[in-house]
């Protein structure tokens, strides 16, 4: 069951049966030891034919770097957007073959911009030292906050490395750039807006810093601060953070001739203390509201930055598989909810070429609650009913499967079937509940990636970056 609430003294309850989303339904779910309720199974035999299909579709790759991407670069095609996802943030192959593929659409297709499901501020920590910006870096230290193994391992910083490399004597308005998407750096970004203007206007910094001043209670705790102003024992900062986003875009002439690439940084830092204001007010409301906000947020920073970069501008998008495919394709639909696929296909149609990734077993990185420590955890074969159990069953172990063609496969794999998705928890003990969803696969994504099994990234360690400038952004 969901319980949604309305407003402060209303609640709406609806029966959600066996099939739930992340994030995790709830603390208990079912605990070890308990017998879950009976599920009728599928007639023995009846997805041999589909999984025949997948067998003979599939296009198999032995390891990564050797991987014959042609066929995938082909049905990329004129794409401006290639949307890469992942169905943990914990896998390393997954991260691995996402960089992989970024390479080539960066040296054969022309792409200058990788957006990921991080903070603004702590991709701004890496932008600078890919692209080697001339202004001075961020005085903060990139990803230090939970979950630091999402993007603080081995597999995002040897694509950090090779984007510098690539960067090298290529003017600066050509180079590939490295950018946020997520608002959870409220107070960073506030940081970042009035860093800013203490260099370039004294007088509205000091605006800024009284009208920041609002959310300064609450720097340790954000989320407390949502529920101080629902429940009007703190009053609402949403004029305060809305005005300083005002008078940064009025003075718009005024700024950008100083630094047209530092006034972008700070509009969207402000964009983002905006938007997060208001995030962590509507968390109190229901998944529903604060969901569609956050992604809503994501799919406007995606544009701004393609506006920033210009017409021929080309982006690949890291999410995960929940972010990126298309929701109307999932249950998330029924619920209400709209994700960054979603919104890319409405506003930019065929120019998106969304690819999945899947995989049935092995070990992820992951905690058990938010805000834990990570631990490296067993993933659980895949459920009967859902398609990893179906890409499981083709005995193929690593493979590219096209699925927006028209035919048999395609129209297959059109029943809706369970797709699991674990995010920065993972609890297995209660996987059904908490790990999987309904959906469509091929209206989901126009390709989907499959590691059978598959091990957890490394995160890296403190010594590891000793001795390296100042301006790395993984350093401590």
């Amino acid at each position: 069951m969901r319980v949604t609430r309305l407003d402060e003294h209303r609640f709406d309850e609806e029966d959600l049966l066996d099939v739930r989303f992340v994030p995790l339904v709830g603390e208990e779910g079912w605990a070890e030891g308990v017998e879950r309720p009976a599920r009728a199974p599928r007639p023995a035999g009846l997805e041999e034919p589909v999984v025949a299909m997948i067998a003979a579709a599939a296009e198999p790759f032995e390891g990564i770097d050797g991987a014959d991407l042609e066929p995938l670069l082909e049905r990329v095609g004129d794409s401006r957007l290639v949307l890469l996802g992942e169905a943990t943030h914990g896998t390393s192959e997954f991260y691995r073959m996402r960089a992989r593929i970024t390479r080539e659409l960066v040296e054969r297709k022309g792409f200058t911009v990788v957006a990921v499901e991080a903070d603004w501020p702590d991709a701004a920590r890496i932008d600078h030292w890919v692209r080697d910006l001339e202004h001075p870096a961020p005085d903060w230290i990139a990803f230090t906050r939970f979950p630091t193994w999402m993007w603080r391992n081995h597999e995002v910083r040897e694509l950090v490395e090779w984007l510098r490399e690539r960067n090298r004597g290529v003017a600066v308005e050509r180079r590939v750039g490295f950018y946020g998407l997520d608002l959870y750096s409220l107070h960073t970004s506030i940081a970042a807006v009035l860093s800013y203007l203490e260099e370039v206007d004294t007088d509205t910094a000091a605006v800024a810093r009284t009208r920041y001043g609002c959310l300064a209670p609450w720097g340790s705790d954000p989320s407390s601060y949502g529920y101080a102003a629902l429940t009007r024992q703190y009053r609402s900062c949403e004029p305060e953070v809305v005005g300083m986003l005002r008078d940064l875009l009025d003075k718009r002439l005024r700024y950008v001739g100083a630094d047209g690439e530092r006034y972008f940084d700070a509009v969207q830092n402000a964009r983002l203390v905006t938007d997060a204001e208001r995030y962590y007010r509507l968390m109190y409301y229901g998944g529903v509201e604060s969901w569609n906000h956050r992604d809503t947020h994501m799919f406007d920073t995606l544009r701004h930055i393609l506006e920033a970069r210009g017409a021929g501008s080309k982006a690949v998008v890291w999410a995960h598989n929940s972010h990126l495919g298309n929701a109307r394709a999932t249950e998330m639909a029924a619920r209400g909810e709209l994700n960054v696929g979603q919104l890319c296909r409405e506003v930019f149609g065929s120019e998106v070429h969304a690819v999945g990734f899947g995989t049935d077993r092995g070990t992820v990185a992951a905690a058990s609650d938010w805000g834990g420590a990570m631990e490296i955890k067993r993933v659980r074969p895949s459920e009967a009913r859902s398609y990893e159990r179906l890409c499981h069953e083709s005995g193929v172990s690593r493979f590219l499967l096209a699925l927006r063609e028209e035919g048999p496969l395609r129209a297959a794999l059109m029943e809706p079937r369970l797709e699991r998705a674990i995010g920065v928890i993972y609890r297995p003990e209660t996987e059904l509940a908490s790990h999987y969803f309904a959906a469509h696969l091929p209206a989901q994504f126009d390709e989907w990636i499959w590691f059978d099994e598959s091990r957890a990234v490394e995160p890296l360690a403190t010594h590891e970056v000793a001795g390296l400038p100042v301006t790395y952004p993984f350093g401590l």
